[in-house]
């Protein structure tokens, strides 16, 4: 039986005009002259209809109203439309930004419906909505309704978004995203304000605004004691040498402005093991974020997995999370930090610290603090490097504050990557430090008996047991190469000692360009070492020629071909050489003097 004249006649006069009064006069119609058997079956047609039409044409409140019209009159599956209208109502909130009223909806969904399953099914049609906000990058509604799950599902058990993470983690990122668009814009306090609004959701204590300054600036206030030691200076550019020749490297060189060398002292320092990050008062001390050139650096503090504190930054501000949980110690020497476990960023950005440690202007009571879980490799080196016999200290990943904290800092610019947008950063390092570090451990291990005579080892870098930036056809260059006299290590399977041994008895070293090429560090002088690289233009080219050649080496550059792999890096991706290339280059270090 077809519904009324007087209902179609309303239905079909409903435009984006009138909707909300039509409606109504729908309601009352409806309930003056309640449908039923095939009448009421034709109604809900017609309603639906009108509910999807009103939908496309974005009047999502309108919609829900129409689909609660079907709700009142549906006497089997009345549940399926009350869902229908709560997401179109709530996409209503969104669409029009009412996040309070969106709240406030779902606390009276959640008072009502007592069904988990109609709940998280509202919850799912929430997430879906979030992704498509979120892919087109409308970041605050896309974490509005992934907030509005989130509470609608009574937290993240049994949903997940549509790449995969919980609502907690993803909320988590989005905001941090959002929070660096407003610290980089200087808008710190709307920043705070945002993280305020969904921090309980994901475990986050508040937030605080603070100044960044270096060292030498906190110091130079009257916060804490400075000495240096070696001043700034100008150190030379690297002199990159390839097997074929020239070709125009598309990094950003490095500043060749060293930054000097000190040991620095600050009272009641809140730290936070696996970062750079120290708190002092209303300042952040950090060198690299307070370096002129920190615009190009994407700091990583906070965001990276494993670390226990979120930071985001602006222009001579940052925002940092007030940690739940906090150790005390009396007092020690920053020797923890971002990365410190991985052996690259270690023997380049953390082991040269130990120079400034060992000055007489650090006192000598003061502990060596560093992270916990590093290898075995990194105290080895400690050891060697340590000239004061101090103790060391393994902080725990909680957030920890130091009586007296003492600082000394990276010896080049080093940003652990540049921002999007920007050409990878190639930061060249101070031969005079690295050779004061060579120099320290060469005679540390002299004098304990450690035999640093041998000469003439020819040497290939074996990079099997790494998934990045790897050689796909060792094998064949290996075959190549024994011939020749050259033997296969795996590095990271010999003590620290053995490989200082292993790198200063080599004539010639052959190796992908990688961290284990930074023990290169160790060669004699006149030692020819042959890097094997993809072809990538903008790779660390004079990065890795300003460490290796510290040592009197001799550095050549072999490109490859790059195997692109999906989801990877092209600094990371695997290649290939041919064996004839390999021969030209081992003809060419050892022929040319």
């Amino acid at each position: 039986m077809r519904p009324t004249a007087t209902f179609l006649d309303l239905v079909r006069s409903i435009d984006s005009g009138n909707a909300a009064a039509q409606l109504e006069r729908l309601a009352a119609l409806l309930t003056a002259e309640p449908p039923s058997g095939p009448q009421a079956a034709t109604t809900l047609r017609h309603l639906e209809a009108l509910g999807f039409r009103l939908e496309g044409g974005g009047q999502f409140g309108d919609a829900a109203r129409a689909y609660e019209l079907a709700t009142a009159i549906d006497p089997h599956d009345p549940s399926r439309w009350r869902q229908v209208a709560d997401v179109a109502r709530l996409r209503d909130f969104i669409g029009h930004e009412r996040w309070d009223d969106a709240s406030a909806f779902v606390v009276e969904l959640r008072r009502r419906d007592k069904n988990s399953a109609v709940l998280q099914e509202v919850a799912r049609r929430l997430l879906q909505l979030g992704w498509e906000h979120e892919c087109r990058g409308r970041a605050e509604p896309a974490v509005q309704c992934y907030r509005l799950a989130y509470d609608l599902n009574g937290g993240d058990a049994g949903l997940a978004t549509v790449d995969g993470d919980s609502l907690s983690r993803k909320i988590r990122n989005l905001r941090i995203l959002q929070m660096n668009a407003l610290a980089e814009a200087d808008r710190h306090e709307e920043a705070v304000v945002l993280h305020e609004s969904t921090r309980s959701i994901v475990g986050l204590g508040p937030v605080g605004i603070y100044e960044i300054v270096s060292a030498r600036q906190d110091a130079a206030e009257g916060h804490g004691r400075y000495h240096e030691m070696r001043p700034g200076r100008r150190i030379a550019d690297p002199a990159v040498t390839f097997l074929d020749g020239p070709i125009p490297l598309t990094s950003q060189p490095g500043t060749p402005d060293a930054p000097p060398q000190y040991v620095a002292f600050f009272q009641n320092c809140l730290t936070f093991p696996r970062s750079n990050v120290v708190l002092r008062g209303e300042h952040l001390i950090y060198d690299l974020a307070a370096h002129p050139l920190s615009g190009v650096a994407d700091i990583k503090d906070g965001v990276n997995p494993g670390q226990i504190m979120t930071a985001v930054w602006g222009p001579g501000r940052a925002l940092v999370e007030a940690p739940s949980e906090i150790c005390e110690i009396d007092a020690g020497l920053m020797l923890f930090g971002l990365q410190s476990r991985q052996y690259g960023h270690w023997l380049l950005e953390f082991v040269p610290r130990m120079l400034c440690f060992n000055d007489p202007a650090c006192p000598s009571g003061l502990p060596i603090c560093v992270d916990d879980g590093m290898p075995e490799t990194h105290r080895q080196i400690i050891a060697l490097m340590d000239s004061r016999d101090r103790p060391i200290v393994t902080l725990p990943p909680v957030a920890t504050r130091f009586r007296e904290l003492g600082l000394a800092p990276v010896p080049a610019f080093f940003p652990f990557d540049t921002r999007p947008g920007l050409p990878i950063y190639d930061a060249i390092w101070p031969q005079d430090i690295l050779a004061a570090v060579r120099d320290r451990i060469l005679a540390r291990l002299a004098a304990d008996g450690v035999d640093l005579r041998r000469t003439g080892r020819r040497i290939i870098l074996s990079r099997r047991g790494f998934t990045q930036r790897q050689l796909v056809n060792e094998a064949e260059i290996v075959e190549t190469l024994q011939p020749h006299g050259f033997e296969v290590v795996q590095p990271e399977l010999l003590t620290f000692a053995e490989q200082v041994q292993m790198y200063h008895a080599a004539d010639i070293i052959v190796g992908s360009a990688s961290s284990a090429l930074i023990n290169c560090i160790f060669c004699r002088p006149g030692a020819r070492v042959v890097a094997l690289a993809h072809e990538s233009p903008e790779f660390y080219f004079r990065g890795f020629t300003s460490f290796v050649e510290s040592s009197g080496a001799r550095l050549l550059f072999v490109r490859g071909t790059t195997l692109q792999a999906e989801g990877v890096h092209p600094m990371h991706a695997n290649y290939r050489v041919p064996p004839a290339t390999m021969r030209r280059a081992l003809e060419a270090v050892t022929v040319t003097p």
